[in-house]
């Protein structure tokens, strides 16, 4: 028996726990062993992670897609697991450590340190997981995998192995996002952008030959920079060829202030003539865009920081080479100063000798660590890389045959774009916790790349032997005792980026690279689902790997989903305090509300607005079902042996099943195409509107009348229409439907296993086999399944109950516009009737009359004066309204909220045509004036059409 209220809480915790049990979510079940196979990777979150709106809202979509396939008979593997997150993880352990007094990372070694995040991992790394599972998430839990699983992290090295000896993994000194206070280079994605009020700082930089004043513009360039500190690297100052003012000078030289070092004027188109002096200096060891304009012109690179972000000028040869005495003990002075201090100091320092021409504010955007909160310094070192622009071919030209797509197609031009110049990919990572890179050294620096250090070991002294560096009699002892050997051949330290293993995902999850069932079962993948923002970290290089190592793309489509703002359109943060926790929403208003909620506004490039109000109503949506479905229970409604849906007679009966129909294919053809949005607008409309509003309250009178056919068919048809309705949400609200699946007819049979409808609710034997969660269940009676042929439909019945739902809200709409109380009954002349409508009214009068709030129907030629005239169907219905309102007062009333519609419309327009307030105001804000505009018009529509009809009855 349905209780009489909704819990979602209890609901939720049993129905996880009996999916669990029953293995309900795995992939390979006997029974579908010849069925098409349907899979999907998890983005693997980091295990550090706890359930953000972006993971609720991605998973919700890879969830709904399982669950269709899953009753569409197919064989899904929904592959889960986490990511290692190299330095979000070992950043939580060192925290741990010292929040608790304990020795730090250096203190305690690598091998104790990596021990401690094992640790962590055990007790606190399956959090995410768990609330994954709480938002209903019907992954192969039973397959679950980690990044640094010894499978995964097996088939990383075999990864780096293969494509070192490629020639597709290299060794390279190139400017990295370093991290001072990590103490690591780390990717762009982990570069977040601050603006900040910082200087602009104009400096002179004397031309060679030519005797320095500060008072001769000729005797002087100026180059205007915002990091001053970084001029001690300068190796060459760029005009724009074509810049007529300067562009004389190229070719000459400058004298490079307070270090005295000559450097070149070259011509790049670089400098923009138009920006600043028109003059740039070049930093190519601290300035990505120098570093390129560097290899262009072969500049020398000088590094003038160490790793923690000081300056690091004495002993830097580079630095140091050729300079005159006294920028040597400028180097003394500024050596191990932090960088900003020593920014100070140098421009104290220029001030003095007249190099500093002016100083303006200056507002710009600069790179933090998104993990460190430091400004992260362009540094160049040596690192390990990907040769991306070769393995990034086949990847491109998979998308341009359609061997892959995306959806929304448009995000096609981002990924070409990305990839057409995209640069090597530092992959090497200065931190303990992650896969480290399998390459040792000798003592002469030679590397030797193996998947063992046995194999890695025998090669390098194998090659030290033939060089005669060793004695064959020194091999044999370094080989069988690692004590001999230490110092002389050495592991690199680095791990690999977190992104390189998680490119491997879709084949390394399936036991690659050993040749199992389930790699040739389940790869490649058929859908992606995933932000738009790792398009190119993630995405992209799982492009690659697959393509490279298996020679087949790794997912056929991928759905690029849009970010989840705030109600006011912001884009989430902590330092805004507008983050909407999801798990918040789940505890409130339970997590088949939240999953609705996100689907219904998901729709294909458009981001979404996330108002808890939206939540709550998805909520009451829950409620509505919950409710409907109690009173069918109360009212008998039961599918009865023998019951046939295509073959009832009613016609209200014949009418819910073509909408039913319609309904099914609405929704199926909409999640086909990834209209998540329309698919949910869809199964909403039918259920709170079709069968709830309209059916539900149709049936009514027969429910509450004498027992015979007609009671005994409609009991069923609801019953029938429920269950329709509860596999078409399912993928939505999971919870709540299995529940009252199990409820309305005590089912063995679990929902997440049940077929599909097919068409107006037809199985196949086959599809029925697959929809048992338990062995013994009984089957489904045949007389139950819709024949297979062509689609339900019934034009007739849709005709006559049409023109029913439509009257009705026709005239309800009126009665709303016009402020017609509830209480006031009014009249209805139905104008010129055909014989069709004749025989409708009369059939359908009392319904008419107590669902409009009318004193009666009648029949009339013409319409009677003070009458609003309605279309129906191609007919007129009258609503005399004279003697029941004021017509004169209502106009009146209208007029003057069409004047105040116009007034918003006039305020927002003078607002979007002010240039200055479109550029400044947050891109939220002005999206909020063009919704008010929208809003503001489609109310001025509205009344605009309601005026008329008055007009027209006056």
């Amino acid at each position: 028996m349905i209780e009489k209220n909704y819990q979602p809480a209890d609901i939720e915790s049993r129905m996880s726990r009996i999916w669990e049990e029953s293995g309900a979510f795995k992939a390979g079940r006997p029974e579908r062993k010849d069925a098409a196979p349907f899979t999907i990777v998890i983005p693997p979150p980091n295990v550090t992670g706890s359930l953000h709106m972006g993971h609720a809202l991605n998973n919700t979509l890879q969830d709904i897609l399982c669950r269709f396939e899953r009753m569409r008979g197919r064989d899904v593997l929904w592959q889960p697991g986490t990511d290692h997150a190299g330095i979000a993880t070992q950043m939580v352990v060192e925290r741990q450590l010292m929040e608790r007094q304990e020795p730090g990372r250096r203190d305690l070694g690598r091998a104790k340190f990596l021990e401690r995040v094992w640790q962590w991992k055990a007790e606190s790394g399956d959090t995410i997981v768990n609330q994954l599972k709480r938002l209903g998430a019907s992954c192969d839990w039973s397959r679950e995998r980690f990044t640094m699983d010894e499978g995964l992290s097996r088939a990383v090295v075999k990864v780096f192995v293969e494509l070192y000896r490629d020639g597709l993994i290299y060794k390279d000194k190139r400017l990295v996002n370093w991290d001072p206070k990590l103490l690591t280079a780390i990717s762009d994605l982990e570069v977040q952008q601050v603006e900040v009020k910082g200087s602009l700082w104009y400096l002179r930089y004397p031309i060679a030959g030519k005797t320095f004043s500060p008072d001769d513009p000729t005797s002087f360039i100026a180059v205007a920079t915002t990091r001053p500190e970084t001029m001690l690297g300068d190796t060459a100052v760029a005009i724009h060829p074509e810049n007529e003012r300067i562009g004389h000078l190229i070719g000459q030289h400058v004298i490079l202030p307070l270090v005295g070092r000559r450097i070149p004027i070259i011509g790049d188109d670089y400098a923009d003539p138009e920006k600043g002096s028109g003059a740039v200096k070049i930093t190519p060891a601290h300035d990505f865009n120098d570093f390129e304009v560097g290899k262009r012109h072969g500049l020398p690179q000088i590094n003038v920081f160490d790793r923690e972000g000081c300056m690091a000028l004495v002993d830097n040869e580079d630095y140091l080479r050729g300079l005159p005495e006294g920028a040597l003990m400028l180097a003394e002075e500024l050596h191990n100063v932090e960088r900003f201090a020593a920014r100070k100091k140098i421009v104290a320092r220029l001030e003095d000798f007249g190099f500093v021409e002016k100083i303006e504010p200056n507002t710009h955007m600069v790179p933090h660590g998104d993990r460190s909160g430091v400004i992260i310094e362009p540094y160049l070192t040596d690192q390990w890389y990907v040769d991306a622009k070769t393995m990034a071919q086949p990847a491109i030209a998979a998308v341009r045959s359609g061997a892959t797509s995306f959806v929304p197609k448009n995000w096609e031009k981002t990924y070409f774009e990305w990839m057409e110049n995209i640069q090597p990919w530092c992959i090497s990572r200065q931190l303990w916790w992650g896969h480290q890179i399998p390459a040792w050294y000798g003592p002469d620096g030679k590397v030797f790349v193996a998947e063992t250090e046995e194999e890695a070991v025998g090669n390098a002294l194998g090659y030290y032997v033939e060089q005669e560096v060793i004695t064959p009699e020194q091999g044999r002892e370094m080989a069988q005792d690692p004590a001999k050997r230490e110092g002389f051949i050495t592991r690199d330290e680095d791990v690999l980026d977190t992104w390189f293993s998680s490119g491997l995902w879709p084949f390394s999850t399936l036991g690659w690279p050993d040749d199992t069932p389930e790699v040739k079962r389940y790869y490649p993948t058929n859908t992606l689902v995933t932000g738009f923002d790792i398009i190119f970290f993630w995405v992209a290089r799982m492009m690659m790997f697959g393509l490279h190592f298996m020679k087949e793309v790794p997912f056929s489509t991928i759905y690029i989903h849009a970010l989840v703002r705030d109600e006011k359109g912001a884009k989430m943060s902590k330092s805004k305090g507008n983050v909407i926790d999801p798990l918040h929403l789940v505890d409130k208003f339970g997590a088949d509300a939240l999953r609705f909620t996100l689907s219904a506004m998901a729709a294909q490039g458009r981001d979404i607005k996330l108002a808890e109000s939206r939540v709550d109503g998805y909520r009451s949506f829950a409620t509505k079902l919950w409710n409907a479905s109690r009173f069918a229970e109360m009212n008998g409604a039961a599918l009865t042996e023998g019951f046939e849906p295509t073959k009832v007679k009613e016609t209200l009966n014949r009418w819910i099943m073509h909408e039913t129909a319609l309904a099914t294919r609405e929704v199926t053809e909409a999640i086909e195409a990834y209209r998540f949005n329309d698919a949910a607008g869809a199964i909403y409309r039918f259920v709170w509107n079709v069968f709830c509003d309209w059916y539900v309250e149709l049936t009514k009178p027969l429910l509450m009348g004498e027992d015979g056919p007609a009671k005994a068919e409609t009991r069923a048809m609801i019953a029938w229409v429920r269950d329709e309705i509860l596999k078409l949400l399912h993928p939505f609200m999971p919870f709540i439907t299995e529940e009252l699946w199990a409820l309305t007819a005590r089912r063995q049979q679990l929902l997440v296993l049940t077929p599909w409808p097919r068409k107006a609710g037809a199985l196949t034997a086959e599809q029925l086999a697959t929809s048992m969660a338990f062995p013994d269940a009984p089957p489904i009676p045949p007389a139950l399944l819709v024949p297979e042929t062509e689609e339900f439909s019934d034009p007739e019945a849709e005709a006559e109950i049409g023109w029913l739902v439509d009257l009705v809200s026709a005239i309800r709409s009126v009665r709303a516009e016009m402020n017609i109380q509830p209480s006031t009954l009014t009249p209805l002349v139905i104008v010129g009737a055909s014989a069709e409508t004749k025989d409708r009214a009369q059939r359908w009068n009392d319904v008419v009359r107590r669902m409009a709030r009318l004193s009666d129907v009648s029949l009339a030629d013409a319409a009677p004066e003070g009458a609003v005239q309605l279309l129906v169907r191609g007919e007129v219905v009258a609503l005399p309204l004279k003697g029941v309102i004021d017509l004169s007062a209502e106009k009146a009333r209208l007029d003057k909220e069409i004047v105040k519609a116009d007034a918003d419309i006039k305020r927002v327009d003078a607002k979007l045509g002010n240039e200055k307030f479109v550029a400044n105001a947050p891109e939220e804000i002005v999206e909020e004036e063009k919704e008010k505009r929208e809003a503001a018009v489609a109310r001025k529509a509205k009344l605009q059409e309601a005026l008329e009809r008055l007009k027209k009855a006056s």
